[in-house]
């Protein structure tokens, strides 16, 4: 809709003053106003039939599962599955070895939460955390920290292992 200023509406009406006159100007700015609402209803029914037309075409649905299909937190998730996939690695492969290391280390991880959660509701005087899932995080976290700085110690001990070699 074309936005219409102050000082447009101030020439309008002075054009309309001269045009029509001060007696029928008031009637003019009522014929106006109907006509004005009369166009804003018949577009508010277009619209809604639309809609309605849309809704009954299954437009919706369709959007609905276009928006979850492409929805960027799933997609991540999938990502993140797919890159913790460990079956995929050949057998005796350093790759595979780092792998069950870290299932195991994250299978423990797991175990310990588990067992923290079945003291704590044993014993109500163990002072609990606000969300059992930032215990959870921040045990992740702890274990996916060592497993990084055993990683890098690793790749140290490689290289220098390497320049040796060499």
């Amino acid at each position: 809709m074309p936005s219409i200023g102050s000082t447009e509406l101030l020439l309008i009406a002075l054009v309309a003053l001269i045009v029509v006159g001060p007696k029928d100007l008031p009637g003019m700015f009522k014929t106006v106003g109907k006509y004005t609402a009369k166009v804003k209803k018949m577009a508010r029914e277009f619209t809604k039939a639309m809609e309605d037309a849309a809704d009954d075409a299954g437009v919706k649905d369709i959007s609905a599962n276009l928006s979850h299909i492409a929805d960027p937190k799933k997609m991540g998730l999938d990502a993140v599955k797919k890159a913790t996939d460990f079956s995929s690695y050949t057998k005796d492969s350093e790759t595979q070895k780092l792998a069950d290391d870290l299932k195991k280390k994250a299978d423990k991880t797991l175990e310990d939460v588990e067992k923290r959660k079945k003291k704590r509701d044993a014993d109500p005087l163990i002072p609990t955390a606000n969300d059992e899932s930032s215990l959870t995080e921040s045990v992740a976290l702890e274990t996916q920290t060592k497993s990084d700085s055993s990683l890098v110690s690793e790749k140290n001990q490689n290289s220098v292992q390497e320049k040796d070699d060499s």
